[in-house]
């Protein structure tokens, strides 16, 4: 059926508004001069429906999915408040409240701090220590009673998840001051309660969470330089950058991309939340938290498959 043909302007008969008439003139223009505005809502709705084939025949209990596409704006979100225990997720919003109180002066990210493994719980003070055998780095562990410099735990705590590295850090920061920033900068359903291996917490449900909304929002000011400030934004970008796992998001792409990310896995739960950057064009946000997979090589598998169907629908799309 063709479209009505708009009414002359001088006509005493016209059935529409000028106002209406306007938009739907508007509208008939930008489809044909702007062809790819409309293709990215078709190319999205594909993707979406992709990604939850990947999901459902993955087997995992419960995927989330949070994708912002910072050069067309475009997003796909599936299950994105959902909470998740956020595992080591939650390292990066304590980035973020140690770059700020660096900023206000408080403390210098060069200051020594001193290696320890003895930290209260939250649930009646009592203290405990990690184990190494359920931290991903070790190094830490044979320093303690020595200093470190609050930057050099901070790289351990990103690029190489150390647990010990985030008890110190959190409890210098304050976990309350954490949440507070994260409800400032809109990630409102995060929760950052403590630090890593506090059991009786655990055993309570004293837990840290976090959904895929919140941390793409967190990722998203990164890579536009509103985490903090713009130094404070290329500061954490760099460090994320230098992420040293990369099962999940990062094996679905070529070897150009570059990707900054973070990880999280604790039994049953993986998680990796991403800024991707790809050759002339902007980089886009992708976070996949995934629950109920006892194999983390097939939850890592998710993750890459998810993160391969993205790049292949919008890495040939131009600013």
């Amino acid at each position: 059926m063709k479209p009505e043909r708009a009414p002359s302007p001088t006509s005493q008969t016209s059935r529409f508004p000028d106002s209406l008439t306007a938009a739907v003139t508007a509208l008939v223009v930008l489809s044909i001069l702007s062809p790819t505005a409309l293709s990215k809502t078709v190319d999205s709705a594909r993707l979406e429906q992709k990604i939850k084939v990947l999901i459902r025949e993955s087997g995992a209990e419960t995927v989330a999915v949070a994708f912002h596409d910072l050069s067309a704006g475009a997003e796909i979100l599936i299950n994105p408040d959902q909470n998740f225990h956020a595992a080591s997720t939650m390292k990066v919003p304590v980035m973020m409240e140690l770059y700020r109180q660096a900023e206000t002066g408080k403390f210098s990210l060069q200051d020594q701090v001193p290696i320890k493994n003895q930290f209260a719980s939250i649930a009646d003070g009592s203290p405990y220590s990690l184990s190494p055998d359920d931290d991903s780095d070790l190094t830490l562990y044979k320093r303690v009673g020595q200093m470190a410099t609050m930057r050099e735990l901070l790289h351990l705590m990103i690029t190489v998840s150390s647990n010990l590295a985030t008890n110190i850090l959190i409890e210098r920061v304050g976990a309350q001051n954490v949440a507070e920033l994260m409800r400032k900068y809109g990630a409102n359903d995060i929760r950052v309660l403590r630090g890593v291996e506090d059991g009786k917490a655990f055993q309570l449900g004293m837990n840290n969470t976090t959904t895929a909304r919140d941390l793409m929002v967190l990722l998203r000011r990164i890579a536009e330089g509103r985490a903090v400030s713009k130094k404070a934004s290329d500061e954490m970008l760099k460090i994320l950058l230098d992420q040293k796992f990369g099962e999940g998001i990062p094996s679905g792409l070529p070897g150009e991309a570059r990707v900054a990310h973070k990880t999280g896995s604790i039994t049953k739960l993986y998680h990796d939340a991403a800024i991707v950057y790809l050759p002339k064009r902007k980089p886009y946000v992708l976070v996949v938290l995934t629950r109920g997979l006892a194999d983390e090589k097939r939850a890592n598998k998710l993750a890459a498959d998810i993160s391969r169907e993205v790049y292949e629908s919008f890495s040939a799309r131009p600013d």
